[in-house]
């Protein structure tokens, strides 16, 4: 019985860090074996699942996958202006060049379905680069 519970209590805690694993890597998937007129090279997708799974690290980060538009989206923990900004600045220290997009509340039901999820758009989306102030 002792094994039983070592087992579950080991499956609890490493079973949410493979949920948010997969959104990446479903995504990265999805983009390379189904997506149609990608506008980047393959091996930006490839860099951007690298970034999407270090992504995931950021204590607001409930779930993180790849636009085709070349950006990182999340779904945040928590969705306040404090959190966000918070957010917004690890994702640029750690990824200076990247992009991030928020799912907002509204839109976490088209998140839900990968073919859709790859397919937003981030709209305005202002580049790391430009909020350091280099561009």
């Amino acid at each position: 019985m002792k094994f039983v519970m070592v087992c579950v209590a080991a499956l609890l805690f490493v079973a949410p860090g493979l949920a948010h694993a997969e959104s990446c890597s479903k995504s990265r998937d999805y983009l390379l074996t189904e997506a149609s007129d990608l506008p980047q090279r393959p091996s930006i997708y490839q860099k951007l699942f690298r970034d999407c799974m270090d992504t995931l690290q950021l204590s607001n980060v409930q779930d993180a996958f790849i636009l085709k538009v070349g950006a990182i989206a999340v779904i945040p923990k928590r969705d306040t202006v404090a959190a966000t900004a918070s957010t917004l600045a690890q994702f640029c220290e750690r990824f200076p060049r990247g992009t991030l997009h928020f799912i907002k509340r509204k839109d976490r039901a088209l998140a839900a379905r990968m073919s859709q999820a790859v397919l937003m758009t981030a709209i305005n989306p202002t580049p790391c680069i430009r909020i350091k102030g280099g561009g």
